[in-house]
């Protein structure tokens, strides 16, 4: 296939060159969104696109994704940004529908396409929806498509109890119980809803972009989602992804044992032996090292936004117990309790984690806000026996005290006692200092890393976990 630079701007669509062109966007905006993506799944999904064709559009996005993804999880990201590059109908602008189209009988023909299930009509209802309700601005054309207007003045949500009673009708649903019933009607609008989005997505793709949408319409998947920002339904996505993750790290830390328990040269015993060969090292002597299983503490900021980050990495620790001779994790708001017993209990459910946390530990006294200075002299003073020389302390909070005394020689006299102690913060570095973070204070004390997604967590926890 042709490369992006034998390929005009204003190629034809289905040309080779043209192809070519939306094949590598298709793989640079899948990289941006940090997808590995080498040379050789590059000219796979190149033969792939060659062998397959257009005709068959989800036969091309199944070839695509086989060649080019490496996880189950990368797969939302993919079909995103496959549509923008490969759309329903490539080089068209806009769609098939009629824009004068009367809306109640739109919605007459897509509540019979989502009784009969039909995702074929129902991504020809998509585009005709967008065309006749999602388009804004003065220009011919419309300066835009929305696809926030388009369900809006659509309203499939609305359509449950006609859907329901088509399919009764037909007798379609007489397997399903009402309430299954519901939740496969409502998984169909669901999917209609994201037809249209991507089919929004689409259209301003055509007139803006690509490449631009790629980057800043696309949700990024789960474990590049900042955990402040995470909704509820990414936060359980990332709950997802917890044992694949620790597995990979366990596997890492694995390794780094095996290579420092071979331990380092002995010079001395090395030159010693070296005398036997004229003072030519032929054999060299290590250093034997005795390999212990490290001991654990977390200290977990459970309050607000901030527990998401907590409630994850405190599951991904969990997953990894088996690295650690010994794990101890502590909660706290403004007290300190430890939940290490209620980590172990919640292995069948994480989603409840923090809820069980919040309502069986003490983690709060007069006030309900955060209070880093009372919680961690409250540590020290408690708990100070969790921590010895063997022990790795994980501090995980935002460091944001509520202009209350920060407590500094409580972090002093942990970081004394412990082998090393690691501050994780879910806040960029741009603001640590701000407001009533009390960040840099404690930066000078103990290391402090941002941690803003699982995909950095990950990272941090595999380079700075001791072995």
């Amino acid at each position: 296939m042709s490369t992006p630079a034998d390929a005009p701007a204003d190629s034809p669509p289905g040309t080779p060159a043209d192809l070519a062109e939306r094949l590598t966007g298709l793989v640079g905006a899948l990289r941006a969104h940090g997808v590995r993506i080498g040379t050789g799944e590059t000219v796979d999904a190149g033969r792939a696109v060659a062998v397959l064709g257009l005709a068959d559009r989800q036969l091309l996005r199944e070839g695509l994704a086989a060649t080019l993804l490496h996880g189950t999880g990368q797969r939302t990201v993919f079909d995103q940004v496959f549509d923008l590059y490969f759309p329903r109908a490539v080089g068209v602008p806009g769609g098939s529908g009629d824009p004068s189209g009367d809306r109640e009988e739109l919605r007459e023909r897509l509540a019979a396409a989502l009784a009969d299930d039909d995702g074929a009509l129902l991504r020809q209802l998509a585009a005709e929806a967008v065309d006749g309700l999602g388009g804004y601005g003065s220009s011919p054309g419309s300066d835009g498509w929305s696809s926030y207007q388009t369900l809006d003045r659509l309203r499939p949500q609305t359509l449950l109890a006609r859907v329901r009673a088509d399919v009764r009708a037909r007798g379609a649903g007489t397997g399903f119980a009402d309430r299954l019933l519901d939740d496969e009607i409502r998984r169909r609008i669901e999917a209609f809803r994201g037809m249209v989005a991507a089919e929004a997505r689409r259209r301003v793709a055509e007139r803006r972009g690509r490449d631009q949408i790629a980057r800043r319409a696309v949700a990024p998947s789960a474990d590049r989602v900042d955990f402040l920002s995470a909704g509820r339904e990414q936060l359980t996505e990332l709950r997802r992804t917890v044992q694949p993750l620790a597995r990979k790290l366990a596997t890492r830390l694995a390794a780094r044992r095996r290579r420092a328990a071979r331990g380092t040269i002995d010079l001395r015993r090395t030159l010693r032996g070296s005398l036997s060969t004229g003072g030519v090292p032929m054999r060299p002597v290590l250093r034997r090292r005795r390999p212990v299983r490290p001991e654990l503490v977390l200290l977990c900021d459970v309050s607000g936004s901030v527990s998401g980050f907590s409630d994850f990495t405190m599951l991904l620790v969990q997953a990894l117990h088996d690295q650690f001779s010994k794990v101890r994790v502590f909660a706290f708001v403004n007290r300190i309790d430890e939940v290490t017993g209620l980590l172990e209990h919640g292995r069948a459910d994480p989603e409840g984690l923090g809820a069980r946390i919040r309502a069986e530990a003490t983690l709060t006294g007069w006030h309900g806000s955060s209070d880093y200075g009372v919680a961690l002299g409250e540590f020290a003073e408690r708990y100070g026996a969790a921590v010895g020389p063997r022990t790795t302390v994980f501090v995980l909070g935002d460091a944001r005290t509520n202009n209350l005394d920060p407590n500094l020689a409580a972090v002093r006299r942990i970081a004394g006692q412990a082998r090393r102690v690691y501050w994780l913060n879910p806040e960029p570095h741009s603001l640590w200092g701000t407001g009533d973070s009390a960040a840099p204070d404690y930066a000078e004390l103990v290391e402090m890393h941002e941690c803003r997604t699982a995909r950095q967590l990950g990272g941090l926890i595999a380079r700075l976990l001791p072995v």
